[in-house]
């Protein structure tokens, strides 16, 4: 029998509440839903509203590039997440996931301004519906998908480089559309990949409860993510926008 069923045996015998596979995933996707709640939240805020649109002005008025300073933002925090994972405590990775969230709410705001806010829903169920079904694959299957990871991270990389060359080169429709499909088939992959890493992850670290809810944390972040990319690429291909 393996370490872990001593750590958990141990872990009973001490009085320490721990967590089932199943109820940690559920936290773990419970965190990642308040998460897109709150990126959804702040870009309705600010899109539509008064009082949201007349702070986001303000501020672009008064900060030169603000949507660079909103990315490197962004990037920091999830840096800071990623490197200080095991120093930092549950509850102040927890905030750093949603102050992640609240500016990319930020940053969604040119989304729910530029596309029909009719679109922006039927893409949303679409996203969810399509991010569902992969992540229960991911968490039933018996297939090992962590070893796809070189896979996963050099198709990333592909696409990243597609898009930054896309920047400089004249639109071609067709080629947009073939990098979004590409871009949809990586992130449903990821979704799974991913559902299946916080189980191997909750089994690493059985009986350290601590480490298992700044886990939680880092998967629900990685799990953001990949909803968030989808969403995206899937707007791309299928969003209305406004005449």
């Amino acid at each position: 029998m393996d370490n872990n069923f001593y750590e958990n045996e141990r872990a009973l015998e001490s009085g320490q509440s721990m967590d089932t596979m199943g109820r940690h995933t559920a936290k773990t996707f419970g965190l990642m839903a308040l998460g897109l709640l709150v990126t959804f939240a702040v870009a309705f805020f600010f899109s539509g509203t008064y009082t949201g649109a007349y702070l986001l002005y303000s501020a672009a008025t008064t900060i030169p590039a603000l949507h660079l300073v909103l990315l490197v933002a962004q990037l920091v925090v999830v840096i800071a997440m990623t490197a200080g994972l095991e120093k930092m405590s549950p509850t102040t990775a927890t905030v750093c996931f949603f102050v992640y969230s609240a500016l990319t709410g930020l940053t969604f705001t040119v989304y729910f301004i530029i596309f029909e806010l009719t679109s922006l829903i039927l893409v949303f169920a679409a996203t969810a519906l399509y991010f569902g079904g992969m992540a229960v694959f991911g968490y039933f299957t018996k297939r090992d998908l962590l070893g796809m990871r070189s896979i996963l991270l050099s198709g990333l990389i592909f696409l990243i480089v597609g898009n930054l060359l896309m920047l400089f080169i004249p639109s071609l429709q067709v080629a947009d559309r073939v990098m979004c499909s590409l871009g949809v088939i990586l992130f449903l992959v990821y979704t799974a990949y991913d559902t299946q890493k916080l189980q191997h992850l909750y089994q690493s670290f059985a009986g350290d409860e601590v480490m298992l809810k700044k886990v939680s944390v880092f998967m629900a972040l990685e799990l953001y993510l990949d909803f968030v990319n989808l969403f995206l690429y899937l707007l791309r291909l299928f969003g209305k926008k406004k005449n």
